[in-house]
């Protein structure tokens, strides 16, 4: 950023820097190692979210326990989904942003902040490394109760519609991504130097609580990857292909509503676009001297 540009948003009373939108289509990023090195960053974060938080869920069926406190509970499982995310997103934003959920980084292209290439990239990075992560889980569990696909493929239940699972998805993704919106909103990073240290906790404990709620109605997916992963490898019951889609079409809806809430509702970003077209047309309006 020039000089000039620092002198005019001091002026303005700005203490922060919002980046320029990323272009949609940047070729460039294809000559570029830190592009795949993001890419590598990805598979790798999100194939140790699966293997540990899968296995959460595995070992926590196994019908061998005795005794009643070793079993963690959906409170358990909702601590390691949430945990997991903490810790792996604070292990890769500085290199890849840490998304680990195509719906994630949907809502990052969404909001311009990075191209559809890496967008794209991304999202096959974390569905590879989603399905080796379960792969992983299903080879290391043989008891056959352990390779069964209940409580491990997304599927509503029985007690609840299509349409309820189908918000509930959306309500969760929409408060995921909120809050990752939330915890990296460079406004409060310019204003709060502990920020950038502490966005981690908030985003993995938005994973928690929505796990806490949601665990009951659709096992939680709000992670397309996720979704897809499991019933690729524990081979889900056809009512759980139906009901893929809801793990899809909810959580992308629901990453478009934040992005679109924060960028132009939070950050007013829609009266900025009006304000610059209406000064362009009153420019445009005033006669040639």
């Amino acid at each position: 950023m020039g000089s000039e540009e620092r002198n005019t948003e001091r002026q303005h009373g700005r203490d922060y820097h919002d980046p320029p939108p990323a272009p949609l289509l940047d070729m460039g990023e294809l000559k570029q190692w830190s592009f795949y090195r993001a890419s590598i960053a990805e598979f790798i974060a999100t194939f140790l979210f699966l293997f540990f938080a899968v296995s959460t869920v595995v070992n926590y069926k196994e019908p061998n326990y005795t005794d009643q406190c070793s079993r963690v509970g959906s409170l358990g499982i909702a601590w390691a989904y949430g945990g997991m995310i903490f810790v792996l997103v604070y292990c890769t934003s500085g290199i890849s942003g840490g998304h680990l959920n195509p719906a994630v980084t949907f809502a990052m292209l969404v909001a311009r902040k990075m191209s559809l290439i890496r967008a794209a990239a991304y999202m096959v990075a974390q569905c590879l490394g989603a399905t080796l992560g379960v792969l992983f889980v299903f080879a290391f569990m043989y008891a056959d109760e352990q390779q069964n696909s209940d409580g491990v493929v997304n599927v509503v239940s029985r007690n609840y519609s299509k349409g309820a699972g189908l918000g509930v998805e959306f309500v969760g993704t929409f408060v995921l991504v909120y809050t990752v919106f939330s915890a990296t909103d460079p406004k409060r990073n310019a204003r709060d130097s502990h920020v950038p240290v502490l966005a981690p906790l908030p985003i993995g404990f938005a994973v928690f609580v929505v796990h806490l709620a949601t665990i009951p109605i659709t096992g939680t997916g709000i992670n397309p990857a996720r979704s897809l992963a499991t019933n690729l490898i524990y081979r889900g019951t056809a009512e759980a292909m139906d009901d893929l889609w809801i793990f899809w079409v909810g959580p992308f809806l629901g990453a478009l509503a934040a992005a679109v809430y924060h960028k132009y509702v939070l950050r007013a970003g829609a009266v900025k676009t009006l304000k610059s077209f209406r000064a362009l047309g009153s420019f445009g309006s005033q006669p040639p001297v």
